[in-house]
């Protein structure tokens, strides 16, 4: 594993508005960046060379809300598209996800759309999204996200498409939607290159109580969503302590929801965060990889250690189909950002069992104070070299708050 590009973004990339809980994204082109995180947003014309802050919470209007935190971001042809989550703008009423894009993804370049709970089905006037992806295929930019109402309790996922063809124009921008109350914090998988996912969204999310996965496919081409449920190895979805060497904590926030999803040929991949088990003494990440034709489990490369836990993985596959990870590794208990790659991938019958190779970029000094982490970080495939990806992570550096917070990219290959 080659770690090609290290960048640590300062102050003033971050705009010193920084959290623990990170959630960093990022989307490259071929001689740009643009990364956001809890709570800032910055972009880079020249690879990290210089950073242009730009603030979520004033670069666009508070006319329906006040930005609150979650962001992703993503490039789908010549334009940066920046999905930001917005807070209710009174107690009881609907939020927003605010779906922007620019051509140039420098600041007051950006023009927008937004969607509340209620545009969908007028009746959803008192609920609220969360925890929001982005996806893309070759036809359709695909959002996930759930659906909570106002005692904060989950009620639905959701997820929401808009042609590709629209986010090039003015005005308004047509959508599709589809809906489950039986299956929380959907996960599309990541594809490489223009078309990302090909001709069909697949998207997938954990049933820890039938050891299953609950896998969804909705082709370009129809208005309907079809499902699955897939036994996979049993994993836990409770013990996920990880007390550093100061007592301190980072595993607290940790939970079973799938953070990586890949589509590589006819192969599908998802992995999320398992609490420890009985023949590994350390939380780990569960992963499992299925034949999109006939839905059968090829490989559970799981990824885990004797001396650590694993926990919060990101997939993506490089344009070459190689699939790669970011991923936080407890090193002494502290976190810290790790990228890598599966080898032995396809899996072939008598070949090698899939593997991941995994090397750690930056080291934490300390846990955070509260001993929250998480909730997702980043990996896309790089717009221009073929065998390599693009992460987005974090460590803390010099103390234990969000101001130690050390935002990270990172150029890797195989």
């Amino acid at each position: 594993m080659r770690i090609r590009t290290d960048l640590a973004l300062g102050d003033a990339a971050t705009g010193i508005q920084t959290g623990t809980v990170s959630e960093p994204s990022v989307a490259a082109s071929g001689s740009g960046l643009f990364v956001t995180g809890n709570w800032y947003a910055t972009h880079s014309p020249d690879m990290g060379a210089s950073w242009e802050f730009l603030d979520p919470f004033t670069e666009l209007p508070a006319d329906r809300g006040r930005f609150g935190c979650d962001q992703v971001v993503l490039r789908v042809g010549r334009l940066w598209v920046w999905l930001l989550q917005y807070e209710p703008p009174r107690a009881g009423q609907n939020n927003i996800q605010r779906l922007a894009v620019s051509s140039t993804g420098r600041p007051r370049s950006w023009r927008w759309w937004d969607l509340a709970p209620s545009d969908l089905v007028r009746s959803w006037d008192k609920v609220w999204f969360d925890f929001p992806d982005l996806g893309l295929t070759r036809r359709h930019l695909v959002l996930t996200t759930n659906v909570y109402d106002a005692s904060d309790r989950w009620v639905r996922a959701v997820v929401v498409r808009w042609p590709r063809a629209g986010l090039t124009k003015a005005g308004p921008l047509p959508h599709e939607y589809w809906t489950t109350t039986t299956a929380g914090s959907l996960r599309p998988v990541a594809g490489a290159g223009a078309g990302g996912a090909g001709d069909t969204m697949w998207f997938g999310s954990t049933d820890v109580s039938s050891s299953s996965l609950r896998v969804f496919a909705w082709p370009d081409s129809s208005p309907s969503v079809t499902q699955w449920s897939v036994r996979v190895s049993p994993w836990d979805d409770s013990d996920y302590d990880s007390v550093g060497p100061a007592g301190g904590e980072w595993l607290s926030r940790a939970d079973d929801r799938v953070t990586g999803a890949f589509r590589v040929g006819s192969r599908l991949g998802f992995a999320w965060s398992s609490g420890r088990r009985a023949d590994r003494p350390h939380p780990f990440v569960r992963c499992a990889v299925i034949d999109e034709s006939t839905l059968d489990v090829v490989a559970e490369p799981d990824l885990w250690s004797a001396t650590g836990p694993w926990a919060y993985p990101a997939l993506a596959p490089s344009v070459s189909g190689r699939v790669g990870m970011a991923a936080y590794f407890g090193e002494r208990n502290l976190p810290a950002l790790a990228v890598g790659a599966l080898s032995g991938f396809p899996p072939r019958s008598g070949g090698a069992v899939p593997a991941w190779e995994m090397a750690t970029v930056a080291r934490s000094t300390h846990t955070p104070t509260d001993g929250k982490w998480g909730d997702y970080l980043t990996v896309r495939p790089h717009p221009s070299r073929r065998t390599s990806w693009v992460a987005a992570g974090a460590t803390l550096q010099g103390g234990t708050n969000r101001r130690n917070i050390e935002p990270r990219v990172v150029v890797f290959s195989t």
